[in-house]
C-alpha cells in the first residue's frame, strides 16, 4: 500500500474546512491530516507534522495566505493549492500566487461556497492529487537580481539569412510550475533576442495579466497574443488562455493565429498545437524549448520540429516541479539538449547566433 497523501486545509472558513475534507478524505490515495483556521494555527501543527500538500485560503485573518505562502516557499517549499474567491479571471491575487510557488489554482464563489464545493470537489481532488507530484525548492533566486545576458556575451557565428527572408522564432511550452520558469527564463535575456511564442497551460483570463507582470520585469516585451500579431525580435507573445496559438507565415515573416478548438491533450491551449504549426512554418529556423509540466502535451509537437530541423531543447529533471512534459518529449527523442533551467536564457542566447537554417 502506498502511503496516502497527507494534506492540510488552511481556510477561515469552518464549512470550508468541513466540506473540502469530506471530499479530500473521500479519497482512497489521501488523508487529512489537520485542518487550520489560519497560517499562525497551520504553523503550530506543521511543528508536529509536516503535510504533502496545502490547500489554502487567501483572505484569512492574522496573515492572509500570500504571505504565508511567500514565507514557505523562502524556508520549506511545500505544494500548495491555492482554493479562494480571489482566484478569478483576470485576479492579480490568482499571478501573484503562481508567482509565489502555488502549484494550482481552485476558485471559490463568495456565496454558495458549501453547494459549490460539493459540485466541484472532483476539480480539487485533482489539484491535491497533481500538486503532491509537485517537487519544488527554495525561491531564493527572486531576492538576488539576475544578470541579464547579452549577445556579446557568447560565441558570435556567421550570419545566413534564411530561405524567403524568414527570421528566426523561439516556441517554449510549460504546464505546472512554468509560471516561475518563464520568469527565470524571459527576464534574463536581452532585447535582442528572436521573437518568441509561448503557451503556459493557464484558464481563460489569466494571461493577461501574467503577461503583464512579465513584461515589467523583463527586458523584452511580453504581451497576451492577439490574432495576427506579427513576430518581432525582443517580443514574447503568450497564448490566451481558453485559445490555441499558431505560428502562420506570409510574404513579411512569421505572425500569429489565435484560434478556438476542441481541447488537445486535455488543454487549451495546447503545446503540442503550437509546436506542430511552428515544425510546418519554421522548420531549422526554429527554437523550441520544453518545460516543467504534468502529462506529455508537447512531446509529439517538439519531435515534429526536430524531424523538421528545428533545434530543441527539454529543462533537466534536476530543475522541474513536474518531470512530466520535458520526460515524454526525451523517451520519444524530441530533444536534441537537455538543460537545466537556469541555463535554458544562455542556451537560447547562443543557438540566436548560430547559422541558420537554408532549408
Amino acid at each position: 500500500m502506498r502511503t496516502p497523501i497527507r494534506v492540510m486545509i488552511v481556510d477561515d472558513s469552518a464549512i470550508v474546512r468541513q466540506v473540502a475534507s469530506a471530499a479530500i478524505s473521500a479519497q482512497p490515495d489521501m488523508e487529512v491530516m489537520a485542518t487550520a483556521a489560519d497560517p499562525l494555527f497551520a504553523i503550530e501543527k506543521m511543528r508536529r507534522q509536516w503535510p504533502d500538500v496545502i490547500v489554502l485560503d487567501i483572505e484569512m485573518p492574522r496573515m492572509d495566505g500570500l504571505t504565508f505562502l511567500r514565507k514557505l516557499m523562502a524556508e520549506r517549499p511545500t505544494p500548495v493549492v491555492i482554493c479562494s474567491s480571489l482566484v478569478d479571471a483576470g485576479a492579480r491575487a490568482s499571478v501573484e500566487a503562481l508567482a509565489a510557488g502555488a502549484v494550482s489554482l481552485v476558485s471559490k464563489p463568495k456565496v454558495g461556497v458549501k453547494q459549490f464545493l460539493q459540485d466541484e470537489s472532483d476539480s480539487l481532488v485533482a489539484a491535491v492529487r497533481a500538486a503532491a507530484g509537485a517537487r519544488l525548492r527554495p525561491r531564493l533566486q527572486a531576492a538576488v537580481p539576475r544578470p541579464k545576458l547579452t549577445l556579446d556575451s557568447l560565441p558570435r557565428g556567421p550570419n545566413i539569412p534564411p530561405a524567403g527572408g524568414r527570421t528566426r522564432v523561439v516556441a517554449i511550452g510549460t504546464s505546472t510550475g512554468g509560471t516561475q520558469a518563464l520568469e527565470v527564463v524571459l527576464t534574463a535575456l536581452p532585447e535582442e533576442v528572436p521573437g518568441i511564442v509561448v503557451v503556459q497551460h493557464m484558464p481563460a483570463g489569466f494571461t493577461d495579466m501574467f503577461a503583464r507582470r512579465l513584461d515589467g520585469l523583463s527586458s523584452i516585451r511580453v504581451r497576451e497574443a492577439r490574432h495576427g500579431d506579427r513576430i518581432e525580435p525582443g517580443l514574447a507573445l503568450i497564448a490566451p488562455g481558453g485559445r490555441h496559438l499558431q505560428l502562420a507565415r506570409d510574404g513579411r515573416g512569421y505572425f500569429v493565429s489565435v484560434v478556438d478548438g476542441p481541447l488537445i491533450n486535455r488543454h487549451k491551449p495546447s503545446v503540442d498545437v503550437l509546436f506542430r504549426s511552428v515544425a510546418r512554418m519554421a522548420g531549422g529556423n526554429a527554437l523550441g524549448i520544453i518545460m516543467t509540466g504534468m502529462g506529455d502535451d508537447g512531446a509529439l509537437g517538439l519531435k515534429e520540429m526536430r524531424d523538421a530541423g528545428a533545434s530543441t531543447i527539454a529543462e533537466a529533471e534536476e530543475s522541474c516541479v513536474v518531470f512530466g512534459m520535458p520526460k515524454e518529449a526525451i523517451q520519444r527523442g524530441a530533444v536534441e539538449a537537455v538543460r537545466p533551467l537556469h541555463e535554458i536564457a544562455a542556451g537560447l542566447v547562443s543557438w540566436s547566433r548560430a547559422p541558420l537554417s537554408q532549408a
